[in-house]
């Protein structure tokens, strides 16, 4: 028992002891071992550079790196009387300022950090902008800068985009771990940079603080890179495909709009349908254009069509049975759209309505004892290879091969209507593109040059995949045959009497994950515009829509007339020349076209020039009439592009700026070319260009 009681002591003597000896260090010892971890704890780290900038053909910024900043201080710097003298002041504005502590709390974590020796102390975790720090840096103590005052500003950059959500998929994101998608990902190596060294010391709090010794490698800041988007295509696309969405309740849609012979996108946009807390609403997820290879559908017609009259003698007046509107090849039934078939039609026929049994018995009948054929046609188009487009993560295309274990007696047919193989909507719209580009197939650019301060580092050019994939006289029939399908065809609800569209309508059935098909459709209409001269190509696809409209003809095909309407309303050089209002006649008017009523009232009445009102608004146009001027109307509306041709610059300008209209000149005189076109929608903050002379 006395063993035992002497033991226990033993312990507790050895245990107090070591209590002692932790108290000893921690509050006798503590700063002596607190200035030794200080001293080990050095390293060097990185300071990131910062990032290049990311603009569209304009300038426009899509994406930037704005500069955030820590705001750390060093409390032992300050000489004791302006410390003392100014400690509350500064106190009250960091809590003011920051909110979330006191002024109490931030006078005491500062005094105790300066009795304590501390060199360096965050003030909050709460990053502030450059507009705040100039302001801090005008506070107490704050104003001596860092060498006399303390306080350390510690630059952070935090990417920021202009035009919010707009092509959001397509400027894309970078993580922490560098990875991520889109053009942040895809050119990171141009946009990054090269990251600093600089010393750090570990301090209180696991915080670092730089320490300034003269060995820092200063950051290399990343280059820029200036895109082909359109900001306002852009937001023409995103806006008509959004609105298309929402009406019909898709899962996603996707738009591509390109410039025929540049192969420049300028627009590009990817909306998918999600749901949080009750609420649905698009935003942009994943880039479909570019990343989704999926079965096509009765776009694909196009391709087979080529391959058909490359290799035949078939003219489009040639007729063809296409029955009841049901044929069976081997076990499998094809269908077409219109109940009862249309019988025996035409091969312009079979196109311009998307006949499936049509297009089919046409490549069966042609390529059926041969498919490896009508394979090597698709093939030497360039449909089985990817586009090399610039952004990471292109979706392969799949054109099966009889050679492969699943083909069939039925692969052909389904294949010549665009199922059992794989195409993205961007190297659908590439192939059409050839056709609008006379035969020359071009691979797509977003990324045009990369500068660094304005100046060009590398630029990059459309490549030539194809120079020609068929012959004139194909091309010839082919564009009749897209043109045929708007104006008399599936697609004949989009025709415009001021400008022509070519293009074809698809509706595909979705694949089930354990074969077959669902009762749901994958929608799109693929073409050109004007049909003529061909400006701009484009794709639309919309996703399972909801309702009774099911087809491309009534789903995707709206969506591309929107869109190409507010092109042609935007870019006046595709328009027909309109004709002049009057002629000046030297020595019996003078040089009068638009402007404000009362002006010109007043002029013509000083000259003595007989003049006439038919309209009481504030902007007229002159109109002759025999021996005197005509005053009309010049509408002036908020929400369109005003018509400014004759008026004075000094008119036109307070017109278009009060319109929300950016105005670049050139020239002097009146005006005598706008670059919008008067009556088209005005976008705030856009820029229009006038000509004067």
């Amino acid at each position: 028992m006395l063993r035992a009681r002497l033991a226990f002591l033993c312990v507790t003597l050895f245990a107090g002891a070591i209590v002692m000896k932790l108290f000893h260090i921690q509050m006798v010892e503590g700063e002596k071992w607190r200035k030794i971890s200080d001293e080990i704890g050095l390293q060097y780290r990185t300071i990131k550079a910062t990032r290049g900038n990311i603009y569209s053909d304009n300038n426009s910024l899509l994406a930037t790196s704005l500069p955030f900043y820590k705001v750390a201080f060093d409390p032992t710097i300050a000489e004791k009387g302006l410390f003392n003298q100014n400690i509350d002041s500064l106190s009250y504005l960091l809590g003011r300022h920051f909110k979330t502590r006191s002024q109490l709390y931030f006078k005491r974590k500062i005094v105790n950090a300066r009795k304590n020796g501390r060199k360096y102390v965050v003030l909050s975790k709460k990053k502030i902008d450059y507009r705040e720090k100039k302001m801090m840096s005008e506070w107490p103590v704050f104003r001596e800068g860092r060498l006399k005052g303390g306080v350390i500003f510690e630059k952070v950059g935090k990417r920021f985009r202009p035009f919010s959500g707009l092509g959001l998929r397509t400027i894309g994101y970078l993580n922490e771990d560098n990875y991520g998608a889109g053009l942040e990902y895809s050119f990171n190596d141009k946009l990054a940079g090269k990251d600093g060294k600089a010393l750090f010391q570990q301090i209180a709090g696991r915080e670092w603080k730089p320490v300034h010794n003269g060995s820092e490698v200063r950051p290399v800041e990343g280059l820029d890179i200036e895109t082909t988007i359109d900001i306002n295509l852009q937001d023409v696309a995103n806006a008509a495909l959004l609105s298309a969405l929402q009406h019909l309740k898709a899962d996603y849609g996707s738009v591509v709009v390109m410039e025929v012979n540049t192969g420049e996108i300028k627009a590009i946009s990817n909306l998918t349908r999600y749901e949080k807390k009750g609420h649905v609403d698009y935003r942009e997820i994943y880039n479909y254009a570019v990343q989704d290879a999926t079965e096509p559908g009765s776009t694909f017609k196009l391709a087979s069509v080529i391959a058909l009259l490359e290799d035949s003698g078939v003219l489009l007046s040639d007729s063809i049975d296409t029955g009841n509107g049901k044929f069976k090849y081997h076990d499998r039934t094809m269908p077409d759209d219109k109940r009862g078939g249309y019988g025996k039609i035409t091969v312009r026929e079979v196109f311009e309505k998307s006949s499936n049994i049509g297009t089919s018995k046409l490549i069966y009948n042609h390529f059926g004892s041969h498919p490896q054929k009508y394979v090597d046609y698709l093939n030497s188009f360039g449909l089985n290879s990817p586009l090399d487009f610039q952004l990471v993560g292109e979706g392969l295309p799949y054109i099966k091969n009889p050679a492969d274990k699943s083909w069939s007696g039925t692969t052909l047919p389904w294949m010549s209507i665009g199922h059992e193989l794989l195409q993205t909507p961007l190297q659908t719209l590439t192939f059409y593109n050839a056709v609008a580009n006379n035969g020359k197939m071009i691979r797509p650019i977003l990324v045009k040059r990369i500068s660094k301060a304005g100046k060009s580092v590398k630029t990059f050019q459309s490549a030539v995949l194809n120079k020609k994939i068929c012959s004139d006289a194909t091309l010839t029939k082919v564009k009749e045959l897209l043109e045929g399908v708007v104006e008399r065809g599936t697609a004949k609800n989009i025709r415009d009497s001021h400008y022509k569209i070519a293009g074809k309508t698809g509706t595909a059935k979705k694949v089930k994950e354990g074969g077959g098909y669902k009762r749901e459709y994958y929608t799109s209409f693929c073409g050109y515009f004007p049909a003529d001269q061909p400006k701009y190509s484009c794709i639309v696809v919309i996703d399972n829509p909801k309702g009774y409209k099911q087809y491309g003809s009534d789903v995707a095909a709206p969506v591309f007339k929107e869109i190409a309407d507010k092109i042609y309303s935007l870019d006046i050089k595709m328009h027909e020349p309109l004709p002049e209002e009057f002629e000046i006649e030297k020595g019996i008017f003078p040089v009068i076209r638009a402007g404000r009523h009362e002006d010109l009232k007043m002029i013509c009445n000083e000259l003595g020039i007989a003049n006439h009102s038919y309209t009481e608004e504030e902007w007229v146009r002159a109109q002759r009439s025999t021996n005197f001027v005509k005053w009309r109307s010049n509408e002036v509306s908020p929400e369109r592009v005003p018509n400014v041709n004759g008026m004075t610059l000094r008119d036109a300008l307070y017109i278009l700026e009060n319109n929300g209209l950016r105005v670049r000149h050139e020239g002097t005189g009146r005006v005598k070319y706008q670059s919008y076109q008067p009556g088209a929608k005005a976008v705030k903050g856009s820029t229009i260009t006038l000509k004067l002379g």
